[in-house]
């Protein structure tokens, strides 16, 4: 399989462009002849013009890249190595929704054929590709996995908005159903990525490889959230307790905030719905995940708390909310937590504006039903900067001022400002 697909006499595809798909695609496009298959044909058409709808790779990448951009199913026959790297959230019972990646699966199963190879790298819990996936493969395309194609599972590890850490510079697990699979498709990948391979011995200890990895942030980002708030109670600032702490070697640097996304706040539920299926209720996993769904109400109390410490009154209160997507610098809305934040505001009958530089008004009206301001207007009573996107770190204390009125409350939840300069010109400063 990998001699022909160096030779471009095999295609490679793709099932899925967003923020995984896209970039892999584009890198295997370097090397290989490849099919790029979306479900949204406005997307498509913006690929095809050399524009990421998710604004995560710049013209360039499309540049010199052997690649076919189409919402036709019927072109995916054409292919031999098909790579799922669809979607996996959770719905609103925050149980895991499959519906994306057994849809792809469909459309794969329909144009398999003797010899291919199929490779998920969708996060999900351990055993899903062969439980869940394979059945569908194997039905619909009436062919038995080894006698007549391949499967594998190579977990995702893009990192949003990350310059450094792209695609190709990142170590890449992958497995295989069988010794040639996992041969075959190391080869494949490491066509492309620089950083190197790892084989995993299964396809389902690659799974829990991935799971795990947002499920170990999501726990200890939690432990810092509960300590926030027993610190904020204690009069402690928590900021200059991680400062000292982190002056150990050994100290995990990790910091409290809101927990979105598509991954960290996800991902534990994937294991945790596993994890029941077979007879056990996790608990440090469940603790952590209602911690940081707690977040974002814990922030809105004590928002109130400060209006009324300042004599303003919470029902007759505008309040600026700067920055609403999961994650600094990128244009992601997916489960942000800013948005719980807004709504639990919205619950004290809180005038609630919002802004942000790099999310969409439209997709963030679609997705929420909420309205996004082009640009603040003035005579806030306080301000929340919930992200920190590098246009806010540039912002100075008189800006701030400028749009505020008398005794303004500043709530920083990233810990971007100094708290004495900012309490020096008159401002309620807290933080997380």
């Amino acid at each position: 399989m990998h001699q022909e697909l160096v030779k471009k006499k095999k295609k490679v595809a793709v099932i899925g462009l967003g923020y995984v798909g896209l970039p892999l695609a584009l890198a295997f496009a370097k090397k290989y002849s490849v099919i790029g298959f979306d479900i949204s044909e406005p997307r498509v058409a913006m690929m095809r013009q050399g524009l990421d709808p998710s604004k995560e790779v710049g013209p360039e990448a499309f540049e010199g890249a052997d690649i076919h951009f189409t919402a036709d199913p019927a072109d995916l026959k054409s292919a031999h190595f098909f790579i799922v790297a669809v979607p996996t959230p959770v719905d609103a019972a925050r149980v895991p929704n499959l519906k994306p990646v057994l849809s792809a699966t469909e459309s794969v199963a329909k144009a398999l054929k003797p010899g291919d190879y199929v490779v998920y790298e969708s996060t999900v819990y351990p055993g899903c590709t062969e439980e869940d996936c394979l059945p569908i493969l194997e039905k619909l395309s009436g062919l038995k996995l080894g006698e007549n194609f391949k499967l594998g599972y190579s977990p995702e590890r893009i990192n949003p908005g990350d310059k450094e850490h792209t695609i190709t510079k990142i170590l890449k697990i992958v497995s295989g159903s069988d010794e040639e699979a996992l041969e075959e498709i190391a080869r494949v990948y490491g066509e492309v990525i620089t950083a190197g391979i790892y084989k995993a011995s299964s396809i389902k200890v690659a799974e829990a490889a991935k799971v795990i990895e947002n499920t170990q942030r999501d726990i200890n980002i939690s432990l810092m959230n509960e300590l926030s708030i027993i610190f904020d109670k204690m009069g402690i600032d928590t900021k200059e307790v991680l400062d000292a702490a982190g002056t150990k070697w050994n100290f995990l640097k990790f910091v409290p905030g809101l927990v979105g996304g598509h991954c960290i706040g996800v991902d534990p539920y994937y294991l945790v719905h596993k994890a029941r299926q077979i007879g056990y209720e996790p608990k440090v996993i469940l603790s952590g995940r209602s911690i940081n769904d707690e977040m974002p109400s814990h922030i809105a109390q004590r928002l109130v708390q400060k209006l009324i410490s300042r004599n303003k009154i919470p029902q007759e209160s505008k309040v600026l909310v700067m920055g609403v997507t999961f994650k600094e610098n990128v244009a992601d809305i997916r489960n942000s937590k800013v948005v719980d934040l807004i709504k639990e505001l919205m619950k004290y009958s809180i005038n609630v504006h919002v802004v942000d530089p790099h999310a969409s008004p439209n997709e963030f009206a679609h997705e929420y039903g909420l309205t996004l301001m082009d640009a603040p207007s003035n005579d806030y009573d306080a301000v929340v900067v919930a992200v920190n996107h590098d246009k806010y770190k540039e912002l100075t204390l008189d800006y701030f001022k400028s749009i505020m009125n008398k005794k303004p409350v500043l709530l920083d939840l990233k810990a971007m400002y100094d708290p004495g300069t900012v309490r020096q010109n008159g401002l309620l400063y807290w933080r997380l």
